[in-house]
């Protein structure tokens, strides 16, 4: 790309040039958050020959941007770093790109190493360095001339994408973040008022809300578009505060396309859509022969085992409950170093995606782990085990949980835990057994971690514990050669019951089991319960064994719930206990609360903490559990 007197002369722009007060369509098509899908054969090349079919179908003007977390993360980061998607994309010669938090993942000084080497520029408006300049490697805004309109094109990043997302120490580096609110429109106010632009493009990783927001604090409506990223959204363009706001999902799977009508120096009007990248459209060859010869060096396509059933790595499952994958992950941890637990970061687990049944390959692998993230062993009390997966839970009333629902964050092997995602609650992690035994606070713990844990990533507080053990070892391999010598998996689809929610208490309970009849219980239902479903009531051991209730009922005249279990199958659940002895057991019931809106969740649940008596001798109990708590 030839640039002249600040000004970007790009290869889509035209050899006509119309008078700048006449009607023109300026096409704007981004993409953003292509991620995992950089190190694949698939939906980029495919996003690529999108991109040069919609640009040549243009009724004018062009201009091609992104936003944001393009370089990373992808299977290819740990060997290969950035260049893969950085050689895809100097092929498509989009006029600019924004700095996200995904663009830090190999470290502050690879930015100046990654945007040297593009043929675009990458945009940072709002972080800044001491002198208050764009820090290195990245430039404050760039002008577009096309077809006789000027287009301003801005890079805007907040806290949450930078400060929340990264080990980043901004302040160690001399770079501010500043309040993207205030920067986007003065900066937008500038381009329009002294540089002469006729359309404002704001690229916005801040997610789809804060992109909103910026529209809103636009006053003046300076900024016509706003492309965002980062929250990795379906979200059509739209309208806000006279701004259209747009995101395309991620991972390559859709094409922005906003035509504006550009009128006397200003946008009057807007048609736009989001274009579905699908298998029907060809693959670029350029494209697809970059990421093969990355793929081909760094031998990603080798099988190293089969599943017996899908392996699970969506986003809305790792956020939000256990899954076999991260139980796997997990578990390769633990046993990679004896660790007593391991736990890893939600967000380490990418791709968004499901494996199998089938043959796994070391590509499907470091598709989901594509951090250069090694493993790291620290010693903790069990108060600061607590402490530290507290960290991760975000309750149901926060910001984020009003967006995406109530999350754990994380994945864990070695440890079982209730988790209560509300603010009004003296406890979000409890009733904690690690490897089957009760968490003693005070004894330490060998804790399994990936080194982006270990050194405060996601919040945890984990930057000052001893390390008992350093390896130099990805993670992603680390799970490579957990598969090669499993050969065969098959983790549980449904849970092993390591990381329990709960949203109210029921009281107290003790029972009788004899293996004979059925197990009844009864208890006062807490005041915001409509009604329960019996198909997602349980009874689980301190472990990963549970059955399933016969039925659960609520009565609605007087609060009453009563669930009933088979007795057999409970006698079965507490094997080994012997006659008169007890057993802690968790009922957990599913229910519709008159209090609760879920999301990503089917039902509220109740907890009751239950004691099972074995007898031998014939005897069984009927229960009358208490009022709840």
């Amino acid at each position: 790309m030839l640039r002249a007197g600040g000004v970007a002369l790009g290869s889509g722009a035209l050899s006509g040039v119309a008078s700048a007060d006449e009607p023109t369509t300026l096409t704007v098509l981004s993409y953003n958050d292509v991620q995992t899908a950089a190190a694949e054969d698939g939906d980029f090349p495919r996003l690529v020959t999108l991109i040069e079919e919609r640009r040549a179908a243009a009724d004018g003007p062009v201009v091609v941007v992104g936003g944001g977390d393009q370089v990373g993360p992808h299977a290819l980061g740990p060997v290969s770093q950035w260049r893969a998607p950085v050689d895809v994309l100097n092929h498509v010669e989009p006029d600019a790109d924004v700095i996200g938090n995904h663009e830090f993942d190999y470290g502050f000084d690879e930015v100046s190493a990654f945007t040297e080497a593009s043929e675009f520029p990458w945009l940072a408006t709002n972080v800044v360095d001491e002198s208050g300049e764009s820090f290195d490697g990245t430039e404050s805004h760039e002008i577009v001339e096309r077809g006789g309109v000027r287009v301003g094109l801005i890079g805007l990043v907040d806290e949450g994408a930078t400060y929340g997302k990264t080990n980043i120490d901004f302040e160690a580096e001399g770079v501010t973040v500043a309040d993207y609110t205030e920067v986007g429109p003065e900066t937008a106010r500038t381009l329009k008022e002294e540089e002469g632009v006729d359309a404002v493009v704001a690229l916005a990783h801040t997610g789809v809300p804060d992109a909103e927001a910026l529209a809103e604090a636009d006053a003046d409506d300076h900024i016509d578009v706003v492309v965002a990223g980062d929250d990795e959204i379906r979200y059509p363009p739209a309208e806000t505060s006279g701004t259209v706001v747009t995101e395309g999902v991620a991972r390559a799977r859709y094409l922005g396309e906003l035509e504006l009508t550009v009128e006397d120096g200003e946008v009057v009007d807007w048609d736009g859509r989001l274009i579905g990248v699908t298998d029907d459209v060809p693959k670029d060859p350029t494209a697809s022969e970059i990421v093969a010869s990355y793929r081909d060096e760094a031998k990603l396509d080798t099988v190293v085992a089969t599943t017996e059933t899908p392996l699970d790595a969506r986003f809305s499952t790792n956020y939000h409950r256990e899954s076999n994958y991260g139980n796997l992950v997990t578990d390769a941890m633990r046993e990679r170093t004896g660790a007593d637990v391991a736990i890893t970061n939600a967000g380490g687990i990418r791709s968004d995606g499901v494996y199998g049944p089938g043959e796994i390959t070391g590509g499907d692998v470091f598709n989901t782990l594509p951090f250069a993230n090694t493993l790291v062993t620290v010693e903790l009390t069990g108060a600061e085990l607590v402490e530290a997966l507290a960290s991760q839970v975000v309750t149901m009333e926060s910001d984020t949980g009003q967006n995406f629902g109530a999350e754990i964050s994380q994945q864990v092997s070695g440890v079982r835990f209730e988790w209560v995602p509300h603010e009004d609650v003296e406890e979000r992690i409890r009733d904690v057994y690690v490897g089957g035994e009760p968490l003693d606070p005070e004894a330490t713990y060998a804790v399994a971690v990936n080194s982006f844990i270990a050194d405060g990533g996601s919040g945890y507080p984990l930057a000052d514990e001893p390390a008992l053990e350093e390896t130099d070892e990805l993670l992603a391999t680390t799970v490579v050669e957990y598969l090669d010598a499993e050969g065969t998996v098959a983790p549980p689809v449904g849970g092993e019951g390591r990381m329990q929610r709960v949203d109210r208490d029921l009281a107290d309970a003790e029972v009788t089991t004899d293996g004979n009849g059925k197990v009844v219980c009864r208890f006062d239902a807490p005041a915001d319960v409509e009604s329960v479903a019996g198909d997602a009531t349980t009874v689980w051991t301190k472990g990963t064994g549970r059955v399933e209730a016969d039925g659960a009922v609520f009565d609605e005249s007087d609060g009453t719930l009563v669930v009933r279990v088979d007795d057999g199958e409970l006698s079965d659940l507490v094997e080994g206990a012997e006659d008169g002895e007890t057993a802690p057991l968790d009922l957990y019931v599913g229910y519709e609360s008159a209090e609760y809106d879920r999301v990503y969740f089917e039902h509220s649940r109740l907890n009751a903490d239950v004691e099972a008596t074995v007898r031998e001798d014939g005897r069984r109990g009927r229960v009358e559990a208490g009022s709840a708590l």
